[in-house]
This record gives C-alpha cells, sequence and structure tokens, in this order.
C-alpha cells in the first residue's frame, strides 16, 4: 500500500498538475469518451497505456479474459453488460472495441484446466469462452500456439456476443457505432487488429 500511496503523492505533485485543467473541465461538462473497451483485468495490458489516453478519452470495463457474455437481461447480476448499456446508450460512444493480450491467464486456465482456487467464479465465467478453444482446435492448431490462437477467439466470440445485444447491432447497422477487435503483445508490445477477413494484423 505504500508503494500506492507514493504513486498518489507524485500524481499529487506532478500529475494532477498538467490534469488539473482537462480534470476540472470533465468533472463540471460529464463524459465524452471516444471509445468503450472492454479488456481484460490483467496488470500487464492496461488500455489507457496502450493507446496513450488522457483522464475522459475512454470508457473502459475490465474483466477475466476481456469476455462479453450474450446479451440476457433477466434479474442476476451483469455487471460487464450493464457497463456496455452505459457507454452505448447513455454516452453513446461511437466506437466499442474488444482488446485481448497475450499470456492471458484467463485462456491458458480453460485450455488446461483451472487451479482449485479459481472455480468458484473464474472456471463458469470463462466457460462461455468454450467456443474459441473447439475453434481452435477445429483448425488442428499446434499444442504450442494453442494459447495464441484461443486468446485471438475470444476476441472474435466477445464480438459476436455484443452483436447479440439489440441496440449494438441497432447502432451499428444505423452506422453509428463502429465494432473493433484487438490483441496486445506484451513481450513485444505490439497491437494487432482484427481484420474483415477474421485474421489479426499489426498495427
Amino acid at each position: 500500500m505504500d508503494a500506492l500511496l507514493d504513486g498518489y503523492r507524485r500524481f499529487r505533485d506532478s500529475g494532477w498538475t498538467s490534469h488539473r485543467e482537462r480534470l476540472e473541465t470533465l468533472a463540471a461538462e460529464g463524459q465524452k469518451p471516444i471509445a468503450l473497451i472492454v479488456a481484460c483485468s490483467d496488470s500487464r495490458a492496461d488500455p489507457a497505456m496502450v493507446f496513450d489516453t488522457a483522464p475522459g478519452q475512454l470508457f473502459v470495463v475490465r474483466n477475466v479474459a476481456n469476455l462479453v457474455p450474450p446479451y440476457d437481461p433477466d434479474g442476476d447480476f451483469h455487471g460487464t453488460s450493464a457497463a456496455l448499456e452505459f457507454g452505448v446508450r447513455v454516452l453513446e460512444v461511437p466506437h466499442l472495441i474488444v482488446m485481448g493480450h497475450q499470456k492471458c491467464g484467463g485462456v491458458h486456465s480453460l485450455v488446461h484446466g483451472f487451479p482449485e482456487r479459481a472455480q468458484d467464479f473464474v472456471e463458469p465465467w470463462m466457460k462461455m469462452a468454450q467456443p474459441a478453444v473447439d475453434a481452435a482446435r477445429a483448425a488442428g492448431t499446434p499444442e504450442d500456439m494453442i494459447d495464441d490462437v484461443c486468446e485471438h477467439e475470444t476476441v472474435k466470440l466477445s464480438l459476436n456476443n455484443l452483436r447479440t445485444f439489440p441496440w449494438i447491432a441497432e447502432r451499428e447497422a444505423a452506422g453509428l457505432l463502429q465494432l473493433h477487435g484487438f490483441r496486445f503483445g506484451i513481450a513485444d508490445g505490439r497491437l494487432e487488429q482484427l481484420q474483415a477477413d477474421g485474421t489479426f494484423l499489426a498495427v
């Protein structure tokens, strides 16, 4: 905790000064982010760092393995879906991004087995991405590449699930919202973007 508080003090000494005018404006006028990003909770894959953005530019939803569940407005708790509804319907973001990343622990567990201490919530959450693993195996992916391929496939799966939300599909069809898929390479810092043909190319 001391390291975090020291970071806060550095922020007050320098970061706050450089961002003060912007943050005061955002507090007074509200936010108008340019994109909503669904990203992984992994501490190594921070969307604000990857896209070099300032406060107020990104509306970020982070969860294990950057997954989006299908549209299902029942009485249960839906943190990711609630954030999507707010970002798309209230803030009216023009871009909706799913950003996966290299060395995703959730994907690795789905492929190779879950630790005993990650079975209450992580395992059932990740099970929604089983079709990504099935697709990778059906394509004859070598075992040493299965995690990488599944990381790409989970991005595609989440994008497909996003389109099950009627108000996302409607806005996309009307040209008011664009959907994008990316995968960030932690080791090399390279960002890959999903293409129309289903492949990922380096930006």
